[in-house]
C-alpha cells in the first residue's frame, strides 16, 4: 500500500452535505427575533424611571410567579413530548404536547388578567406614560410570540390526532421545540428586566 492510498479517506466520510434548511431557517428566525427583543429590552431599560406621571412600576406591577412557572415548565414538557415522539410513543407525545399547550394557555391567561387589572383598575394603558408604552410593547411582543407558538402547537396536536404526523416529521417537531425554548428563554429576560430590575 502506498502512502497516497493510506491517506485516502473512504468516500462516505469525505462527503459533505448542506445543513438542514429547516434548522438554518429556524436559527435565522431566532437570531432575527433576538435582535428585535434586544431593541425592545434596551428601550425599556433606557426609559426606566423617566415617566413624569404615574402610575409607576413599583405601584402597579405584581410578580407573575405562577405564570412564569407555567411557561418555564412548558420547556420541560415539550422536551418530554419530543423525546416520546422520537421513540415512537405517539400517545406519550400527544399527552406531553397537550400539557405544553395547557401551560401556554395558563401563561397567556395570566397575562390577560394582569393587563385587565392594569387597564381597568390601575388605569395604565399604552398611552398613559413612558412606562405604559414600554411595558405593553415589550410584554406584548413576547405574548405575541407565545400566541404564534401556541397556534403551531395546537395545529401539530390536531394533525397528530388525525394521524398525519409521522416519524418523517421529527425535524419539524424539533424545530418547533427550538422555537418554544426561545420563547421561554426570552421570558426569563423580560421577567428580569420588567418585574425585577424595572420595579
Amino acid at each position: 500500500m502506498t502512502n497516497v492510498q493510506a491517506l485516502t479517506l473512504p468516500a462516505e466520510s469525505a462527503e459533505w452535505s448542506l445543513p438542514s434548511r429547516r434548522k438554518v431557517g429556524v436559527i435565522g428566525l431566532i437570531t432575527t427575533e433576538s435582535a428585535l427583543f434586544t431593541i425592545f429590552v434596551t428601550a425599556y431599560l433606557f426609559y426606566i424611571g423617566k415617566s413624569t406621571t404615574g402610575p409607576y412600576p413599583n405601584q402597579v406591577l405584581e410578580l407573575p410567579i405562577l405564570a412564569t412557572i407555567c411557561l418555564l415548565s412548558s420547556s420541560l414538557t415539550v422536551v418530554l413530548a419530543e423525546r416520546a415522539f422520537r421513540r415512537g410513543h405517539i400517545g406519550g407525545f400527544q399527552l406531553w404536547w397537550l400539557i405544553t399547550i395547557l401551560l401556554a394557555i395558563a401563561f397567556l391567561s395570566s397575562t390577560a388578567f394582569e393587563w385587565q387589572r392594569l387597564i381597568l383598575k390601575e388605569h395604565l394603558t399604552i398611552a398613559t406614560n413612558l412606562f405604559g408604552t414600554t411595558y405593553y410593547s415589550l410584554v406584548g411582543l413576547h405574548a405575541s410570540h407565545v400566541i404564534v407558538g401556541l397556534i403551531l402547537l395546537v395545529l401539530v396536536l390536531i394533525l397528530s390526532l388525525r394521524g398525519h404526523v409521522t416519524q418523517a416529521h421529527a425535524e419539524h417537531i424539533e424545530m418547533l421545540s427550538w422555537y418554544w425554548h426561545f420563547v421561554d428563554g426570552i421570558w426569563v429576560i423580560v421577567f428580569t428586566v420588567v418585574y425585577v430590575i424595572g420595579r
